[in-house]
């Protein structure tokens, strides 16, 4: 029993690697479940039995390219204080991951509307929550702060690094800083904002 427990394990793996490759060359949109078989060096039944749901099957290959190309820790972003600088932290991390694997990327972001529903919001959940984590309790009340959250998630998504810095040819210290000016500008024009050279009192 323990040794077919293995063997399920390890064929699970090979076509959870398999689509995983096949996903971030080809792209999604022209990955087939026969593709993935062929890949794997399975059949497309086997593929089928391990994965019934196009669903799980794309979280399992989510989850398996990103502990193998591990994101930078977003989690110890509010820990730095100063909104300035947390931003210019997590924007060089972000971009510098985003360029080691920006041809991997590419594919995923090019078909992200042709992927099961779930993984899109899977996709956007994450970018809202990389939006708080970076914005932290810098962000204001109301629409002030509904309007920063927003472009932070932009600035934190590959489609933006790749427009500032493989479309237009920024260097990613240059998006960084663009970033940077963009979001503590909006923080210091939000209402009730101390502005600079004023403490407040």
């Amino acid at each position: 029993m323990k040794r077919r427990a293995e063997l399920v394990d390890r064929t699970r793996q090979q076509i959870t690697a398999a689509a995983a490759r096949l996903h971030t060359t080809v792209g999604p949109a022209n990955t087939s479940i026969a593709s993935i078989a062929a890949e794997a060096g399975v059949t497309r039944l086997t593929v089928y039995r391990h994965f019934a749901d196009l669903d799980v099957l794309f979280e399992a290959c989510r989850a398996h390219w990103r502990a193998e190309n591990p994101p930078p820790d977003a989690r110890v972003w509010p820990d730095t204080a100063d909104l300035e600088t947390r931003v210019r932290r997590a924007l060089t991390e972000l971009y510098a991951w985003f360029r080691e694997h920006a041809d991997e990327l590419f594919p995923i972001y090019r078909d992200m509307t042709t992927m099961p529903r779930s993984s899109q919001e899977v996709a956007g959940n994450e970018n809202r929550r990389l939006a708080e984590l970076l914005c932290a309790s810098d962000a204001p009340q109301a629409a002030a702060g509904r309007q920063m959250r927003a472009v932070a998630g932009h600035l934190l998504d590959y489609r933006t690094w790749r427009s500032l810095a493989l479309d237009q040819r920024l260097s990613d210290a240059e998006a960084v800083d663009v970033g940077v000016r963009l979001l503590t500008s909006l923080a210091s024009a939000a209402p009730g904002a101390t502005k600079p050279g004023h403490d407040g009192k």
